[in-house]
């Protein structure tokens, strides 16, 4: 009995060293998207406003192109080193940089010089975010009981949205405090500075828990990869599925998070403080599913419930953006949740699947190549597309085509070849036979 307190005690540590990592990660990442257009305005200017707005999206951008770089490098560390080695080192690099961003010149005082920094800096954060996601899957997970998996998983994708939400909120009480010019001159940089106190908080606890109950064993028996890269090459069909179910889980995820205040201020024309107070709603009912979500994939497994999950994406996409298309509150905020509820059931089975597909010693590598690619060359040019979409047709519910043929190719495919993972076991190499779990 007491073993079993300290076990669920040890759990309920990890879930929130992940919880407030996880948070303070994609806050820091999220934070630059709600500033774009002042940015764009202090990095790029000369141009029109729609041109400095699409430089700063661009920059935006540019960190996912690194990401898979982050996720080779990083996810090898967590491999050799350990996991929790992975996430302070990852967290560190996050909060750095963010920290840096905060204290940038900017064109006036710099010229070239600043925007040359700031995309560098921004390297910096899709590096660090290659391996923060994949990273606090496997910590998470590999310390979860197989029968509760789903429900640990959806810490990280409801700490995700959380992170994005208090970003909007953070930049929308600046904006609605500071006049313009105050904004312009000094009140950017307060939200990449918090990254300090979330950063050190964040590194503090990071540092403070145990090495996962697998990663412990691989040590113990000597399994370690030697070269974790080389040997994620007996992972290909993994990677390729990884690839697939993360391409829908990033693009609905940026399409919630970022693309959707876009819209509603450009497309719809609603004003920004009340784009930004619809969102955050919307992103928190959206965290309220996760848990939801998870339960149901613990009950009748990943496959069923992220196919599900994948096809009401590519059902659902267009109505959802019908309705916020109407700019009513009960409109954007029902069509959120409608988009809400189908990508809680991709992005919750998304991180156990990250876990169970891949043998220990090579799972963080591995996961984090398909995981990185699939958000590089899928789900993270997603808003840019479908601001792209919207400004050229002027229609109000044409942005969702993207996410609907990502979601019905990738879905269909997953149909096909996607194994049920649930129950598996992932010590060892042996992320092979599932347990009996009871359906």
């Amino acid at each position: 009995m007491k073993h079993g307190a300290e076990d669920g005690a040890a759990r309920r540590v990890a879930a929130l060293a992940t919880a407030v990592g996880n948070f303070t990660e994609w806050f820091d990442f999220a934070i630059y998207g709600f500033l774009a257009a002042t940015l764009g305005r202090l990095f790029f200017p000369g141009a029109s406003p729609a041109a400095s707005l699409l430089a700063s999206l661009a920059v935006f951008g540019v960190a996912f192109f690194m990401r898979p770089l982050g996720g080779f490098v990083l996810g090898a560390v967590g491999d050799r080193l350990g996991r929790r080695a992975l996430l302070t080192l990852s967290i560190g690099l996050m909060g750095l940089a963010t920290t840096l961003i905060g204290v940038l010149p900017t064109f006036e005082s710099a010229g070239l010089l600043a925007p040359v920094l700031l995309v560098l800096l921004r390297c910096v954060q899709g590096f660090s975010a290659g391996a923060e996601w994949t990273g606090s899957a496997a910590f998470l997970i590999e310390h979860t009981p197989v029968e509760r998996r789903g429900r640990f998983a959806s810490v990280i994708s409801a700490t995700a949205a959380l992170a994005t939400c208090a970003g909007g909120l953070l930049v929308l009480t600046l904006e609605l405090s500071l006049t313009t010019e105050q904004m312009s001159a000094w009140g950017w940089r307060i939200p990449f500075l918090v990254a300090v106190p979330l950063t050190a908080v964040g590194t503090w606890v990071r540092l403070r828990i145990d090495e996962t109950p697998v990663f412990q064993r691989l040590v113990e028996a000597g399994a370690r990869a030697e070269a974790p890269l080389r040997q994620s090459g007996r992972d290909v069909r993994a990677i390729a599925l990884t690839f697939a179910f993360s391409s829908v889980q990033g693009l609905g995820f940026y399409y919630l998070a970022t693309y959707v205040v876009t819209y509603l201020t450009a497309t719809v024309e609603l004003s920004r403080p009340r784009a930004l107070v619809l969102v955050a709603t919307g992103l928190v009912c959206y965290a309220l599913l996760c848990p939801i979500a998870g339960a149901v994939s613990d009950r009748f497994g990943r496959r069923r419930v992220n196919l599900v999950g994948g096809f009401g994406l590519a059902v659902v996409s267009i109505p959802a953006f019908v309705l916020m298309g109407t700019g009513t509150a009960a409109g954007v905020v029902g069509g959120m949740v409608l988009f809400a509820v189908f990508q809680s059931m991709v992005s919750v089975t998304t991180v156990c699947m990250l876990v169970e597909l891949f043998p220990a010693e090579t799972r963080s590598t591995s996961s984090a190549i398909g995981f990185n690619l699939g958000l590089a060359l899928i789900g993270g040019p997603g808003p840019l597309i479908a601001a792209a979409i919207a400004s050229s047709t002027g229609s109000s519910t044409l942005p969702a085509l993207y996410m609907v043929v990502v979601a019905a190719i990738a879905t269909l495919a997953l149909a096909r070849w996607l194994p049920e993972v649930r129950g598996r076991r992932i010590d060892g190499a042996a992320a092979v036979a599932p347990a009996e779990v009871r359906p």
